[in-house]
């Protein structure tokens, strides 16, 4: 049998999708449609922001960050792109927090910096961790609490919020309704049937819901790829209790600093083995003492203690409750693990992480690990012991609110593309019609406008790098610079020439950082740097020097020389100056 190969006259082109057509800018908004616009979350887990416009007016909902990965570098947070909304900050009605995790509440801050009086609309415990985060950035905000099956108009809003189940008490989701159709937004959600708080999410709403007409459904995809349904909070409790129990020495639990139930099954297993509980790093003291102060978290008595105390008690009679779960370099574990922090641990101690992976930590937190184990402590998360459940529905549970939501559209949000895809099977499963199912990414303008939801074009949507005390500042191409710096190195060259006579008065001198080899055998270049720039000097006789030109003769002669014999890619710096 013989085959011929295609040539790429006769390939097939790719055809385009979702995620990578590229759209025109959107026409103007109809005053018979409801716009939908995601700024964060539509392919990544975290950022999420969505912006819904009617009739001049915007609702947001959710506002949080992103955190970086090792491609990264330097970065500390990643923002929603809110070019969109500068000039029209004066049409925002309010911004509702589905829930206090940072992925949801982390970006606000920034947002109120450009205009601080914009009303802040969310549950008790939401609306306090966000308060708290911008007491740190002198912001007074405007807030509104609100309940589940409680109704509040903002602008031409009609909003009900229903009680949802997440990893952390008190999230809602939000129906919105407006002339031109009505949206159910879940945030984050799961159904877990036994929750630690008692607080389920509320399908009867949810029904009651579906029978008044849901337009646009917009679910939560994290886990769509997930069968079946997700665990219970409670199967953690007797895990940690065992855990507790055959420890000797010191136990060290990571979590995150909002997750309360978690935080609440570490204190009872801690109670119940006599053991102290000491919070470690900042968020987590500032997040639980408020969690204890409106009543969320309960401390079983004489068990809590501050962490400077720790040093009184015996091993055997010590957690710490710490953060740090996703190897953030700061954090309180990644500092233990660094034997850069007060807290220390050592052989037979035991550390629990208690979360499960963000997508794109995997590498820092299994560096975390491999230092801790080092050390001598004996390590037990997720992938060894039923030590933390997700917060997010899978497979069943997502069909299981279609079937009663019974939506006229659905648009898939919270997760990277191939949540996003399995959430849209989801739906087209339950009897949505695939045309009906909109997959969308972050700057996709959704229009719905008579039952019918559809990318009518897009925004331009980028990355919004802080990085320390700047923010928007950093661009891919600094990026980029940074990773080669940290990959490969740099090298610089200097050389000072007389603009007159066009001689090398000095050097070129040559310095590198991070090659691998040293000066000493970069020296061995100097001839031919002087030759190359000795003819870039005379190609410019007569003429006004150009130092560019000059510069890259240096450039090239090194570039060559690292990249055929060293086989790297390093900065090159060249510098001429002219006296």
């Amino acid at each position: 049998m013989s085959t011929t190969a295609k040539t790429p006259e006769a390939a097939t082109p790719v055809a385009a999708t979702p995620f990578t057509e590229q759209l025109n800018l959107p026409p103007k908004l109809r005053r018979d449609t409801l716009r939908v616009i995601p700024l964060g979350g539509l392919g990544d887990v975290g950022r999420n922001m969505a912006v819904l416009e009617y009739d001049g007016r915007l609702l947001i909902i959710d506002c949080g960050v992103l955190f970086p990965e090792e491609t990264q570098p330097g970065v500390d947070l990643i923002l929603p792109d809110f070019d969109y909304l500068r000039g029209r900050l004066d049409d925002i009605a309010a911004i509702v927090l589905t829930h206090g995790h940072e992925d949801h509440i982390g970006a606000v801050p920034y947002l109120l910096r450009l205009k601080p009086d914009i009303p802040l609309v969310g549950s008790q415990l939401t609306l306090a961790l966000v308060e708290a985060k911008l007491r740190e950035h002198r912001i007074r905000p405007y807030t509104f609490a609100v309940h589940e099956n409680q109704q509040e108009s903002f602008g031409p809003f009609d909003c009900e919020f229903v009680a949802v189940n997440h990893s952390i008490p008190d999230a809602l989701a939000v129906y919105v309704s407006t002339p031109a159709g009505s949206v159910l937004h879940t945030g984050d959600f799961k159904m877990d049937q036994l929750p630690l708080d008692g607080r389920l999410t509320d399908l009867r709403a949810f029904a009651r819901l579906g029978e008044k007409g849901v337009d646009l459904f917009m679910t939560d995809s994290t886990n769509a790829e997930v069968p079946g349904f997700t665990t219970q909070e409670r199967t953690i409790g007797p895990v940690l209790d065992s855990l507790f129990a055959r420890s000797k020495q010191k136990i060290v639990v990571a979590s995150f600093s909002s997750h309360v139930h978690r935080v609440q099954q570490v204190l009872d297993a801690a109670a119940k083995n006599n053991r102290k509980v000491a919070f470690v790093g900042r968020s987590m003291v500032r997040n639980m003492g408020i969690a204890v102060d409106l009543g969320y978290l309960h401390v079983p008595k004489n068990t809590l203690v501050d962490v400077k105390q720790i040093d009184s008690l015996r091993d055997e009679q010590v957690v710490l409750m710490c953060t740090g779960s996703q190897g953030d370099a700061m954090a309180a574990l990644n500092r233990i693990a660094n034997q850069d922090h007060r807290v220390s641990v050592g052989p037979g101690d035991v550390v629990i992480f208690a979360s499960s992976l963000i997508p794109g930590n995997e590498n820092d937190v299994f560096r975390m690990i491999n230092k801790l184990m080092a050390l001598g402590a004996e390590v037990v998360h997720q992938g060894s012991s039923k030590v933390h459940v997700s917060g997010h529905a899978s497979e069943g549970e997502l069909l299981y609110c279609y079937n009663i939501v019974k939506p006229k559209n659905v648009m898939p949000v919270h997760g990277e593309v191939r949540h996003l895809i399995a959430n849209g099977k989801i739906a087209e499963s339950s009897g949505v019609p695939e045309k009906n199912v909109v997959l969308a990414h972050d700057g996709s303008v959704v229009d719905l406008k008579g039952g019918v939801a559809k990318v009518v074009g897009e925004i331009p949507n980028g990355y919004v790098y802080v990085d320390g005390s700047s923010v928007g500042e950093i661009s891919e191409a600094d990026l980029k610079d940074r990773r080669v710096l940290a990959d490969e190195g740099f090298i610089s060259l200097f050389a000072v020439v007389n603009s007159a006579s066009g001689a090398i008065i000095a050097g070129p001198e040559i310095h590198s950082r991070g090659v691998a080899e040293d000066d000493a055998v970069l020296e061995k270049l100097r001839p031919e740097i002087v030759k190359a720039l000795e003819k870039a000097l005379a190609d410019q006789a007569g003429k006004r020097h150009d130092p560019y030109q000059l510069q890259q003769a240096m450039r090239r002669v090194v570039g060559r020389y690292v990249g055929q014999r060293l086989r790297r890619r390093p900065m090159i710096i060249p510098v001429v100056v002219e006296v």
